[in-house]
């Protein structure tokens, strides 16, 4: 028999190559992660001999937080250090009673009174002095600085092969493990073929077989079955697509100036209805006045440190702010408005039909809708975006479901007494009370 030769010594090279490259791998980089460094703790703000800081932070914000903030000008001025600038029996007259202060003449309580508008600061006579030497405390805390972060300390979260071996070497490895099996085969078979042709044994030749499109093909019932599935299929889409057109669920546009319903109606508890106070008596919601958002944010210049996300920084939600300031024309610091205004176009989210007649203030105040029902939880959302699908059939559905509220409901007495016994049930929905009368909503 012909001598074929020793191909094992190939695959055993292949294997010692495979098992090298393996093993240099792992050591470079499967390392664990080095120990982030230890932060030094904080020490804990020293009392001032005078006061309690962490009393005064309380005080300051049930009393003073209205009208001034630590670092920034406000309805008054800025409080930090303002303890090294006055005496502390001056500042217990301004406090209890600025305006005796200023009729006094004193010096510094006149300047301060013509600085700020001529608006006298409000009494506090209720404070003790051991409760104003708190407050001076607090305000003489250093301001805390930002943390920098470490040279070369990753930020958490941001590394997602931290402490193990990266994505792209385990690919690598597997793709070079599936090359040298490609490889091997390759050998294998030839050598398959030397073999067979060394003992004198032919392979056999492959018979030609018939393609499977050519076989489908000469089926006709296969073909009349799958003509009419595709039919019916493209039927199915085609309606479904059509019955979307003008169905905008979920669309949340991005407005000129970022407003989050997480923040306002969430966080801070704030009714729908006082931003949307149209909703009540009219048609419409309304979009709310610039001068409504004003009421708050004329002393919120920024937001709480808490307030923050992964995904929008403290710093985002300052700027936005700020845009409202430039809109209406407001000075932060002198505080005052200059009447300079920008217009802000607001972009729509819920537009009916010109055909569709719907009134918010049948809903909310006649019927007690939440406002929730129509437009979701929006005291979770972020960005505010298009809850329901306002179709038709959605109304419907709802009117069918929903029964009429008839507690301290004056408006629909008699027609619900009269309707209720021709029905036979105690609450009537809005559907048995006429909700579903063409005429209701197309007009």
């Amino acid at each position: 028999m012909k001598k074929v030769g020793y191909h094992n010594s190939i695959t055993r090279k292949l294997y010692l190559s495979l098992v090298l490259m393996l093993s240099l791998s792992l050591t470079s980089y499967a390392q664990d992660a080095a120990p982030a460094a230890t932060a030094t703790p904080t020490a804990s703000p020293t009392v001032s001999s005078g006061g309690d800081p962490v009393k005064g932070k309380e005080i300051f914000n049930t009393n003073c937080a209205a009208c001034h903030k630590l670092d920034a000008k406000a309805t008054g001025p800025a409080l930090r250090g303002v303890g090294a600038k006055y005496e502390k029996a001056w500042f217990y007259k301004w406090i209890h009673n600025s305006a005796d202060l200023i009729k006094s003449g004193d010096a510094g309580a006149v300047k301060i009174y013509e600085e700020y508008n001529k608006v006298p600061m409000s009494a506090f006579p209720q404070l003790s002095e051991a409760d104003i030497d708190n407050i001076i405390a607090y305000t003489m805390e250093p301001k805390a600085a930002a943390p920098v972060p470490v040279a070369g300390e990753k930020v958490p979260g941001t590394d997602g092969n931290a402490g193990g071996i990266s994505n792209n070497i385990i690919l690598g490895a597997l793709s070079l493990v599936m090359a040298i099996l490609v490889v091997m085969l390759v050998l294998v078979n030839n050598v398959l073929r030397k073999v067979a042709a060394a003992n004198g044994i032919s392979v056999a030749p492959k018979e030609p077989t018939i393609s499977i499109w050519k076989a489908f093909a000469k089926n006709q019932f296969l073909i009349l079955v799958s003509a009419i599935f595709l039919l019916l299929a493209s039927a199915f889409f085609v309606y479904g697509y059509l019955m979307q057109i003008g169905v905008d669920q979920d669309y949340a546009p991005v407005q000129p100036i970022h407003y989050s319903h997480r923040i306002h109606a969430g966080s801070n508890g704030i009714n729908c209805n006082y931003c949307h106070s149209s909703a009540r008596v009219s048609k419409h919601s309304g979009i709310p006045s610039l001068n409504v958002c004003m009421n708050c944010h004329k002393n919120i210049a920024e937001v709480s440190d808490t307030t923050a996300t992964e995904e929008y920084s403290k710093d985002f939600y300052d700027k936005e702010i700020d845009k409202l300031y430039k809109a209406v024309g407001w000075d932060k610091e002198n505080q005052k408005y200059t009447g300079k205004t920008e217009p802000v176009k607001w972009v729509r989210i819920h537009n009916l039909p010109s055909f569709v007649y719907f009134n918010h203030s049948q809903h909310v105040n006649v019927a007690g809708i939440e406002c929730q029902t129509c437009h979701g939880p929006v005291q979770t959302y972020e960005i505010q975006k298009q809850f329901a699908p306002l179709t038709m059939s959605w109304c419907i559905d709802c009117h069918r479901k929903t029964e009429v509220k008839m507690e301290g409901n004056e408006y629909y007495t008699k027609i619900h007494e009269q309707l209720s016994k021709k029905y036979g049930v105690e609450k009537l929905t809005a559907a048995q009370m006429g909700g579903l009368e063409c005429g209701k909503c197309h007009y």
